[in-house]
């Protein structure tokens, strides 16, 4: 197909794409029966907010104010910089404004005496009444309402809630007062946030201008909540708590009838209190917080409130804290810990920590360091128990903030269990298989133990799609850093003679195209018996065969190009460990499934693709091995696709109305052919999405909620933690920040990702879809799913980065520090020990084979010493390419004349240590 052809189909099937993803959608989630629009539904419910009352504006520190006058609840909060901008859903307030509907301001509340047994639920949203306006002479009071009328009768205390300013800021304030005769127990205290990430009904361009996503800190006393716009610009909100209003847990308003799916995520409320949720729905979970509660004696009272503050930029955020006092925590290289790295936390507030506690006990180990900015209190921390571990600090004014944790195995480790598990546990041997899945990685349920050879979404079992190839993708991906040649055994008879001639068509007009499943539901074909009667075969997912056999999807290809590619880099950089077919075999099928992703799956084609990476890598080894003529074919189809994304303003879509997993691949080939603008403005929407937050869950982890329909056992819309989105994510941030080495934000985010891709690996090595967010379960999702995706983005990302910071000093990431004088050790640590980035010279250097033992760096002349491990019995020498991104250095040479191939230095191995220099030129 010409590149004039393919862009004209690429523009005619535009048309079609949101009917698409209509469909899916309406499949997806069976309580909305096809046809039905949800949001429909709330047309018909009765306006209880009374906004025909009108509204109160007001100037309210950087923010301007409105008030719905009859509830005094958010009609809108407008920053002074753009006030067409609106953080919350103030355009859909009159839809919104029902019994029930969550709007910022209202409060939720489960109390009881030491008499009863059961909490009582209390919230201002269940049934509204107006309020009654509470006068005041104070200036600094915006609005004051006593809520008595929006809440029953029957409850026992008396709230009142304040608008107000606190030092130029915005105060949300709420007073409770006991007016039983009895001590009451607060057992949750919830404050609603509600911001405008609805995107029902909006493109893309109106999206990424009037939505924001928010992400929280949930740091009792130290926490706050963070709120972005979709387009990455400024100004960003934080909400930060006033008084003594700690972020205990955060609690998704399930009960919020606004119509969840994947256009809404869902509204969250900020809990002071969870004890009550803990002691019931969530007793079965481990939290974030330790649960407390609150005892009010008759006629106490007490105060709780959040403050509003606004940050430029989302990178300024930090900055922003600090300048209004709050306290701020860095972890490096974040808080995803091998227990072989040598950790630091840096701690940035007024006062003086005066203790810190560990748990479990022994989890990790934290010991002071001198800092010799004097701008943080520095420790040392070092993870000795695998698990989640969260460190509590309490400083000198009783300000408590914490910081959560994930110990996992040395990164080396983790690799290596996940390989032995797919291979072992997952590893699917039946010759009689009727779908011809025999040699192959299939699913797998953790929880029972079993593979998972039928299900009702018919990818699960059926080898392809994200969830149902991840688990074969992660097998194939892990031998390219850390090969094993029994794996790599069976990984040559899956590719070879399953998924080539199978999976994967080896003749005829569709050869080179890849099937949707292999797997199907067509129980007219089958003998009785073959489906299990416990399954729902009734739905849209359960694919007959001759839609499993459509080689239509795109996503599907780049899971078979990188097995291709995978064994050509075995064969071709090692000896003895592919021994099935030559390696140009695997590097013509890996150039072939990439042109028959644009020829046979057009439509989707003209998407950004979830592992898209995977045809630069094809593309550079195209010409590496001087086959010209296929290298000029991939560019120029890349390309094609690369001048259609330069034609939108935010080319992020996919076959959902929005997604953050395009942008990997729109950012590489937008950067690649040089077309910087929408390079940067790729980068910006993934700042967004993807926070760093000290709380391993979240820093890093790049934005999903819907996946878990499509390839967890879980199956809800919900906040997925370090789903494949992290791993992916963090290929164009690190790329980013290669280009820009003093960002170290961006290190920070983009590495945050990169540990989140193995950070939910169990210790025995299963790789689960994602972990779950949701307060009443807070574990990984019990199936493997689409998690092969995000070890992709580890293997093809993962390296050390070593990087100087002005007030942080010298810090590496994916490896431990050891000084010597103007000399800087770095030990290497990361699973695949193949590539380093040294900041300070702008030096990238990879290995397609071979290891890297450590790195040193001198920073007075510049040196740059590499000692490459000893050879083994499949790899005699190391390839070094050597990529420099900082020109003034005037460039590097080796000292030691090695002969050059490929595009690589080819250095040879032995059985000890081998030292490479590498001296400024000149």
């Amino acid at each position: 197909m010409s590149c004039n052809n393919l862009k004209n189909q690429l523009a005619s099937s535009l048309a079609k794409y949101y009917l698409v993803l209509l469909i899916s959608a309406v499949g997806l989630w069976p309580q909305h029966s096809y046809g039905q629009n949800p949001w429909k539904d709330l047309e018909k419910r009765p306006s209880t907010l009374e906004l025909g009352n009108g509204f109160q504006s007001v100037k309210a520190g950087n923010f301007v104010l409105t008030l719905v006058r009859s509830s005094q609840t958010v009609a809108a909060l407008k920053p002074l910089t753009d006030t067409a901008f609106d953080f919350t859903p103030g355009d859909r307030l009159k839809l919104r404004s029902s019994d029930g509907m969550y709007q910022l301001g209202d409060i939720n509340l489960r109390i009881k005496t030491s008499a009863q047994s059961n909490w009582s639920n209390y919230s201002t949203a269940a049934k509204r009444h107006p309020v009654s306006d509470i006068p005041f002479k104070d200036k600094n009071v915006l609005a004051a309402a006593d809520l008595s009328n929006t809440l029953p009768a029957d409850i026992p205390v008396h709230i009142e809630r304040y608008w107000m300013m606190e030092d130029g800021h915005l105060v949300l304030f709420f007073k409770i007062r006991n007016t039983s005769s009895q001590p009451l127990e607060i057992g949750s205290l919830g404050i609603p946030m509600i911001f405008n990430n609805i995107m029902q009904g909006k493109s893309l361009e109106e999206t990424h201008a009037q939505n924001v996503f928010y992400d929280p800190y949930i740091g009792n006393d130290a926490g706050y909540l963070q709120v972005t716009r979709l387009n990455g610009h400024g100004p960003a909100l934080l909400v930060v708590p006033f008084h003594k209003t700690p972020f205990e847990a955060y609690n998704p308003l399930l009960n919020d009838p606004t119509p969840r799916g994947i256009d809404f995520e869902g509204f969250n409320e900020w809990m002071v209190y969870s004890k009550a949720y803990a002691d019931n729905e969530w007793k079965n979970a481990e939290p974030w917080n330790k649960p407390t509660s609150q005892i009010l004696k008759p006629g106490e009272s007490a105060g709780y409130g959040l403050k509003f503050l606004i940050s430029s930029s989302i990178s300024g955020i930090e900055k922003t804290l600090t300048a209004n006092k709050r306290p701020v925590a860095i972890g490096v290289p974040g808080y995803v810990l091998p227990m072989d790295v040598d950790a630091r936390l840096f701690l940035k507030y007024g006062q003086k920590v005066s203790s810190i506690n560990v748990e479990p006990m022994g989890a990790l180990t934290v010991k002071p360091v001198a800092d010799r900015s004097g701008t943080h209190q520095q420790y040392q921390v070092a993870g000795k128990i695998w698990g989640r571990a969260r460190l509590t600090i309490t400083y000198s004014d009783g300000l408590v903030q914490t910081v959560n944790y994930k110990v996992i195995k040395s990164e080396v480790d983790v690799v290596k269990n996940y390989g032995a598990f797919l291979t072992k546990e997952q590893w699917f041997s039946d010759p009689n298989d009727p779908f011809g899945r025999d040699q192959s990685v299939i699913s797998y349920d953790y929880e029972t133990r079993r593979q998972v050879t039928q299900d009702g979404r018919a990818w699960i079992p059926g080898l392809s799609d994200e969830g149902g190839a991840g688990s074969w993708l992660g097998a194939v991906m892990k031998e390219v850093i850390q090969p094993d040649a029994a794996e790599i055994l069976k990984l040559q008879r899956f590719v070879g003679h399953t998924m080539w001639g199978n999976l994967q068509y080896s003749e005829g007009p569709q050869m080179y195209g890849v099937k949707k499943s292999l797997f199907y539901y067509q129980p007219d074909e089958m003998p009785a018996g073959t489906y299990s009667d416990s399954i729902n075969y009734k739905t849209w997912a359960a694919w007959d065969h001759n839609t499993a056999n459509d080689v239509g999807r795109s996503y599907n290809y780049p899971h078979v190009a990188s097995a291709h590619w995978a064994l050509y880099r075995l064969a071709r950089y090692h000896s003895g460990l592919v021994t099935d077919r030559k390696w140009d075999w695997y590097l013509k099928n890996a150039y072939y499934t990439s042109m028959a992703m644009v020829q046979q799956a057009p439509y989707y084609a003209q998407f950004g693709q979830m592992e898209g990476t995977i045809y630069y890598l094809i593309l550079s080894d195209l010409k590496c091995e001087g086959w010209q003529k296929e290298a000029d074919e991939l560019e120029k189809a890349m390309k094609a696709r690369a001048d259609h994304w330069r034609t939108l303003l935010y080319p992020f879509g996919s076959e959902m109305p929005w997604d953050s997993t395009g942008q990997e691949e729109v950012y590489l080939w937008s950067d690649y052919f040089g077309y910087t603008d929408k390079a940067a403005a790729t980068i910006n929407a993934i700042l967004a999405y993807m926070p760093t937050i000290p709380n391993w869950g979240y820093n890093g982890s790049a934005r999903r909620y819907w996946d878990f329909g499509y390839a967890g056992k879980l199956s809800r819309i919900e906040r997925q933690l370090h789903h494949y989105g992290s791993g992916l994510n963090a290929i164009p941030v690190l790329s980013a920040y290669r280009k820009s080495p003093s960002d170290l934000y961006m290190l920070r985010v983009g590495y945050g990702g990169l540990m989140g891709s193995i950070s939910n690996i169990t210790a025995d090595g299963f790789g689960p879809a994602a972990f779950h967010s949701f307060p009443s379960t807070l574990k990984i999702d019990g199936l493997s799913g689409d998690y092969g995706s995000n070890f992709f983005g580890y293997a093809v990302n993962s390296a050390a980065y070593l990087t100087h910071d002005a007030e942080l000093g010298w810090l590496a990431f994916g490896g431990n520090i050891i000084h010597r004088g103007n000399m800087i050790d770095v030990n290497i640590t990361n699973g695949s020990k193949s590539k380093v980035f040294i900041a300070p010279a702008g030096l990238w250097l990879t290995l397609k084979a071979g290891t890297f033992n450590r790195v040193s760096y001198n920073a007075q002349t510049k040196q740059v010493i590499i000692w490459l491990n000893k050879k083994d019995e499949h790899t005699a020498n190391a390839w070094l390419q050597i990529e420099e991104y900082d020109p003034k250095n005037g460039g590097y040479r080796i000292q030691k004349s090695y002969r050059k191939a490929r595009g690589s230095y080819v250095i040879p191995l032995d059985n000890k240590l081998r030292q490479v220099n590498l001296d400024i030129k000149g």
